[in-house]
């Protein structure tokens, strides 16, 4: 196994490193007490990876599951307790917890705890995925097919335990 190709072919490095403080405010809150921390978007990683911190507040649905044909989602817990679904089976991610998703891996998660959790989120390579975060509770409430375009804009691929396309992907419980 080796490394991929150079893509810097300069001689003495650059000044381009990013630093973001632990105190910057989210990019992102929901009146549920949810937030979305922008870490690495496809923007400032050139597409190479996303890196999102999720603040969950308690009993907080997520999404059902769901599959992506583009990218890889991983998920890294910080704290408290996160729901994860891995395909097979539902399993309680705990701090220091970590599931990798490969793409077209099926996957869900949420908080069914009475406390908040924290999570990080990297979907490799990296996709423009803060429209998504933005705008997913609001076309989701609006349904039809200018929901269904953005799942698909968004390569976002849900389904229901019988395998066939989901009706209600945001929010779902069970599990």
């Amino acid at each position: 196994m080796s490394y991929p190709e150079p893509r810097y072919l300069g001689e003495n490095g650059r000044v381009s490193a990013a630093f973001r403080p632990a105190d910057t405010e989210p990019e992102l809150s929901s009146p549920s007490g949810n937030r979305t921390h922008y870490l690495a978007t496809h923007a400032s990683t050139g597409g190479e990876f996303g890196l999102y911190r999720v603040d969950m507040g308690p009993r907080s649905p997520g999404p059902s599951t769901h599959f992506h044909r583009s990218i890889s989602e991983s998920f890294f817990i910080l704290s408290g307790e996160v729901r994860l679904y891995d395909g097979d089976r539902w399993v309680t991610g705990r701090q220091g917890d970590f599931l990798y998703v490969p793409v077209g891996g099926l996957h869900a998660f949420r908080n069914e705890s009475d406390d908040p959790a924290s999570m990080l989120m990297l979907f490799s390579p990296g996709a423009p995925r803060e429209e998504y975060f933005e705008r997913v509770a609001e076309l989701a409430a609006k349904g039809g097919e200018q929901f269904a375009e953005f799942l698909v804009k968004h390569d976002s691929f849900f389904v229901d335990e019988n395998g066939g396309p989901e009706r209600r992907p945001w929010g779902r419980s069970g599990g």
